[in-house]
């Protein structure tokens, strides 16, 4: 079988430990359609396991023209591995992909998919890139490799390793995840989040997630550009007991419960109405909370200048919520410049999300990051939309909301970044339901190496905490009354050239039992309105709740239902 392959050179080696490391060991059925595919190995508790590993490789196989064909190819490559000699190296991670000549859909093969665990990553949209004549066709298409196109999205399921603790994720923990990345195989990526506040109690919900979750799937779907790819990963690591035997069994246990082919989306989401509903906290308790916050920040010698206050808020539906047909129908409706996100450990409900702000995206040394705050509706109209996005810029009260987060998150990536650039310095960000003002920042990391601090500089923002950063965390921590968990969290990936993150808002929990919970947040500023700030919440969250009481627009299911193939 011909396969091309790029091994790589390794980071420098580390004295540093990491707490946490886990490797799969195989799993019984667990929930009655979507069953685990492994157990978590507890291990890396040890000096030295922060080492990078030994091997990185990723092998393309043969291009074909669709998905099925790319299940029995990879199957065929599982097999020859199973008979061939193991790898000279105690410890690497493999990647087996097969090149799909036409594009098909993540999502709707995540939705086809039935093990445990899952994750999905869709990149905001954004506009396409200019191609040299030279890299088109006669009739002027785009003429590229796979490896020359962006990834659009990302669907995976299983894990070959992934990466869990309950302390607050450390430099240590960082290490452990880039050992088993490289520059040189850069779509071995590590997916996942971090817990907005790992020092606060956590509530059952969000047991499974831990302080931190992140995981480089067993398979997984990319959608790219004009094509897609079909791909495995293989990891393994003698020191933390297991072995390349292991990991072989587990890949192909797995690639045994792959649906080859993607079923159509009918009914995706029919008619789903809400029977029953509690907001925490409840309406009289925010006004109590919003007023406590006023006062301290109009106390003299206050330092507090702002603080973010969150509701969530439980839903009961007559028909049971497939997290992932919902995040779907969140796409195709409300995702234009949004990021979307599904994260899903074993035993535990899916963190779904279609988030509009990233946090930051690196790009081997160049880093971007946004400010975003401030928020109205969008008009029913044009001139009502132009009237309401110029009422957002001339506001005092959302200028001043703005200014803080831009500010902060301006003197926050110069500590890591040489020059940082502010372009445009204020706009507006229209979304399909709402708007907001933006800002857009850029700058350069003094060392690669210095993304780590780059990500905890910059979370949490003032966008969903506050300012000071100390301060606005107690006063979540003492008055808020639920688990926020990875809302308003860092959710995306590590790779070797480059991350990307988004900031886990307008999210929800959903399934396993917690039926689904909706998170909204609105920042607390001197000139605040108790009331409406509770609007906005609703606003916020209504890009759920509309998808429970309405039927979705039938263009959603048109799109989705073409199968898998644009």
């Amino acid at each position: 079988m011909a396969m091309t392959a790029h091994s790589t050179g390794r980071l420098p080696e580390s004295s540093s430990s990491c707490r946490q490391a886990v490797m799969p060991a195989r799993h019984s059925e667990g929930e009655q359609r979507y069953r685990p595919c492994s157990l978590s190995m507890n291990g890396c508790r040890r000096e030295g396991v922060a080492v990078p590993v030994g091997i990185c490789e990723t092998r393309t196989l043969p291009a074909v023209s669709a998905p099925e064909s790319a299940v029995s190819e990879l199957k065929s490559a599982i097999s020859a591995l199973v008979d061939a000699d193991p790898p000279p190296s105690t410890s690497g991670i493999i990647r087996l992909q097969v090149p799909i000549r036409q594009r098909a859909d993540a999502i709707v093969w995540l939705h086809a998919q039935h093990p445990l665990p899952r994750c999905y990553f869709s990149a905001r949209s954004h506009p396409s890139l200019s191609v040299p004549l030279s890299l088109r066709d006669g009739n002027g298409r785009r003429f590229l490799s796979s490896e020359d196109e962006d990834v659009v999205s990302v669907a995976g399921v299983g894990s070959a390793v992934f990466f869990h603790g309950s302390d607050p994720f450390s430099l240590d923990d960082w290490r452990c995840i880039k050992r088993f990345l490289s520059k040189d195989c850069p779509l071995i990526r590590a997916y996942g989040g971090i817990r907005f506040d790992p020092r606060t109690n956590v509530s059952p919900e969000w047991k499974n997630f831990g302080s931190f979750y992140f995981v480089v799937p067993q398979v997984e779907f990319d959608e790219l550009e004009e094509s897609s790819m079909l791909a495995l990963n293989i990891a393994w690591d003698n020191t933390l007991l297991w072995t390349w035997q292991k990991a072989i069994n587990g890949v192909q246990a797995t690639m045994n419960q792959i649906a080859p082919c993607f079923c159509r989306l009918r009914n995706l989401f029919p008619g789903t109405a809400i029977i029953g509903f509690n907001h925490v906290p409840t309406k009289a308790s925010w006004d109590i909370s919003v007023k406590k916050a006023l006062q301290i920040i109009k106390r003299r010698n206050s330092e507090l200048v702002k603080v973010v206050l969150a509701r969530c808020s439980r839903y009961a539906t007559d028909t049971s919520i497939d997290p992932v047909s919902l995040l779907a129908c969140l796409k195709q409706v409300e995702g234009q410049n949004a990021y979307q996100f599904f994260i899903q450990p074993p035993d535990a409900p899916a963190f779904i999300g279609n988030t509009p702000e990233k946090l930051f995206h690196r790009k081997y040394s160049n880093i971007t990051s946004e400010a975003l705050a401030g928020t109205r509706a969008r008009g029913l109209t044009k001139v009502e939309d132009l009237q309401i996005g110029q009422d957002l810029l001339s506001s005092p009260k959302d200028n001043n909301e703005f200014t803080i987060v831009r500010e902060s998150i301006r003197r926050k990536m110069e500590i890591t970044c040489n020059e940082v650039l502010v372009e445009p310095s204020k706009a507006l960000r229209k979304l399909p339901r709402v708007q907001h003002l933006s800002a857009e920042l850029s700058g350069t990391l003094r060392n690669e190496d210095d993304e780590f601090d780059i990500l905890t500089c910059l979370h949490p923002s003032p966008a969903v905490c506050g300012l000071p950063t100390e301060e606005a965390r107690q006063f979540i921590e003492e008055n808020e009354m639920f688990d926020r968990g990875m809302y308003a969290g860092p959710v995306g990936w590590f790779g070797g050239r480059e991350s990307e993150f988004a900031v886990g808002i307008r999210s929800a929990l959903v399934g396993k039992g917690v039926g689904t919970l909706v998170y909204a947040g609105a920042g607390i500023v001197e000139g605040t309105n108790s009331s409406l700030e509770w609007d906005e919440l609703d606003l916020k969250a209504s890009q759920f709740t509309k998808l429970f009481q309405h039927e979705v627009p039938r263009a959603c299911y048109q799109e989705m239902n073409t199968g898998s193939v644009n």
